[in-house]
């Protein structure tokens, strides 16, 4: 009973969110935003809005520790940010269209900064790859995520797999995540 009333929240809160983002004007002041389409792969991630919990698996050491994603529409609904919580370390991403093209800028624990740009994309799956045009990280002297791939069940849309590529002193790795949609 619990896990259908989640799910009619939760399907509330994407209507509304999109209602909202492409229906309402945003104004500071006196002054209107300018309204702006967006692209496909913005409109993917909108619908991870909220915020999604789970384990992750680590392929380094096959550790296993809690995570957290919240999703959050902001800037008069130009950008999302991702609050990133990994075995208790907070992280930070966003996402905004550039020239109507999905760009993703991670702010790192490990202390870099990768921009990314999608790679691929599905009804069910996103991924994004590092854009060599907008970084000067190496794999000989910086430690940073290479790739991400967010997959959503296509029987319950409150299920996902989030995968990542990390270069890690030259090597890389890979993480995945089982995540379920709290809120």
């Amino acid at each position: 009973m619990n896990s259908i009333k989640l799910l009619i929240a939760t399907l509330l809160t994407l209507c509304f969110s999109s209602a909202i983002a492409e229906n309402e004007k945003t104004t500071i002041g006196d002054v209107e935003m300018a309204a702006s389409s967006k692209s496909p792969a913005f409109e993917a991630v909108m619908q991870k809005l909220g915020k999604w919990e789970g384990q992750m698996t680590q392929s380094l050491d096959g550790a296993v520790f809690d995570v957290s994603y919240e999703y959050k529409l902001t800037s008069g609904g130009n950008t999302i940010t991702e609050t990133i919580v990994e075995d208790g370390v907070e992280m930070l991403s966003t996402y905004s269209d550039e020239g109507g093209q999905l760009v993703v800028k991670h702010y790192c624990a490990l202390g870099t900064e990768p921009v990314f740009k999608v790679s691929g994309i599905t009804a069910s799956s996103m991924s994004i790859s590092l854009d060599e045009a907008k970084n000067e990280l190496h794999t000989g002297h910086h430690s940073f995520v290479t790739g991400m791939t967010w997959t959503t069940d296509s029987q319950n849309p409150n299920s996902m797999v989030f995968e990542n590529s990390v270069s890690l002193d030259g090597k890389l790795t890979t993480n995945k995540a089982i995540l379920k949609r709290s809120m």
